[in-house]
């Protein structure tokens, strides 16, 4: 898909996202990613502001032992590339085909409702972080999992039922875990009845039981 100039908002308001309905409408270009084609790089000058209309993203910065610690996943409708400084602290890449709309940081500044709605977007992806940090600080295997798919169904539009776009090794470097653990603890999960899971198709069974294991 070449690249083209348009104004991006949610194609039907009445079913977005209930945390995301005041996103930021971007004017700029649009740009289609393929699987695992870099956004932009760790160091790269953080020039241009991402909204996320289809696919999937995740964000990630690599050890000195080579090891790899994802930062977040931004789904349709999140915006990102945000930083305080000039340039960006991750590197972020399309995790599946995915479509996003690109535009100028400068030119969101002299925009009063711009900056409003930028203000949100960074607000709810700093309550994220920190319960992210919680997360990996304070949690066991099963309630970091648990809280992961419990975050990901209250960003989508099915309260229920989710269709993960990252793959196991993905969550796993999200979470702070081994690829196998993810697998035995999502194992363990529907065998307790908390979860249906069909390859990257989970359900939550029971939501509220999950949503215990959080606090």
């Amino acid at each position: 898909m070449p690249a083209r100039l348009l104004a991006i908002s949610d194609p039907n308001p009445s079913q977005a996202r209930p945390a995301e309905r005041d996103d930021m409408t971007l004017i700029g270009v649009a740009r289609s990613l393929s699987r695992d084609q870099a956004v932009f790089a760790e160091g790269a000058a953080a020039d241009f502001v991402y909204k996320v209309m289809s696919g999937a993203v995740r964000t990630f910065r690599l050890l000195a032992d080579g090891r790899r610690q994802i930062t977040g996943f931004f789904l349709p409708g999140d915006v990102f590339g945000i930083e305080a400084r000039a340039t960006h602290a991750a590197t972020a890449e399309a995790i599946c085909e995915s479509v996003l709309v690109s535009a100028r940081r400068a030119s969101l500044g002299a925009d009063g409702e711009a900056l409003g709605q930028l203000s949100r977007c960074v607000l709810r992806e700093l309550h994220r972080t920190r319960d992210h940090l919680l997360t990996l600080g304070r949690r066991s295997a099963v309630e970091r999992l648990a809280s992961f798919l419990i975050d990901l169904a209250d960003r989508g539009r099915a309260a229920d039922r989710l269709a993960l776009p990252m793959s196991r090794q993905d969550i796993a470097d999200y979470l702070g875990l081994t690829i196998e653990t993810v697998s035995r603890t999502l194992t363990q999960m529907q065998a307790s009845g908390l979860v249906r899971v069909d390859g990257r198709q989970v359900q939550l069974v029971r939501r509220a039981a999950l949503a215990d294991l959080c606090e």
